[in-house]
């Protein structure tokens, strides 16, 4: 099976995340979409963070129904903070059949060089990159199996999410409603 790794801190997920998986699967040869929630990314302040089983559970809220697309917590069982490199591993080693590729931002390719084992990743690993507006650097681009996908934006964030429902002001529409009704009933990010 082919499947595209899609990371994250999903904190929480947001119709934007959902947009771009969709599209993903619409328009490339991937079986599955797996959604990886990281516990921990190394260029995140953990204190930010709703618990991981937390955000998974809103991530299966999200997707619910949706056979191409899965939430993974494969992150939660390694060494925390996350490494790509570490979770590709270990996935490779349960999963030696299924071929995995990364799906991300043109701003995570833009910083890519900066990651554990980055040389490893270009080399072995294909990539499916979303444009992120203001993001244009694509030297790395060279280095790695590279498709672009023009799929669709929206300019919302997880922050901005976080921040409006601290304001009490609405994010519906911006979350899938099953997850909009869960933050509402556990008063997460209050």
């Amino acid at each position: 099976m082919k499947i595209g790794l899609f990371f994250g801190s999903f904190n929480p997920i947001h119709i934007g995340h959902l947009i771009i998986a969709e599209h993903v699967a619409a328009h490339t040869n991937l079986d599955q979409i797996w959604f990886v929630v990281s516990p921990q990314n190394p260029f995140k302040q953990k204190n930010s963070l709703l618990n991981e089983y937390d955000r998974l559970h809103l991530l299966n809220l999200a997707i619910e129904g949706n056979e191409k697309l899965k939430a993974s917590d494969i992150e939660f069982k390694l060494p925390k903070p996350s490494y790509t490199i570490d979770t590709l591993t270990y996935l490779k080693e349960k999963h030696p059949k299924d071929e995995f590729s990364l799906i991300m931002g043109s701003d995570n390719l833009e910083n890519l060089h900066k990651w554990k084992n980055a040389d490893i990743l270009f080399k072995e690993y294909p990539f499916f990159i979303y444009n992120r507006p203001g993001h244009t650097d694509l030297k790395n681009a060279e280095k790695a199996k590279v498709t672009f996908l023009d799929a669709p934006q929206l300019q919302i964030s997880s922050t901005f999410i976080r921040k409006n429902i601290q304001e009490n002001k609405s994010v519906k529409y911006i979350l899938a409603e099953k997850v909009l009704e869960e933050l509402e009933r556990t008063g997460w990010y209050k």
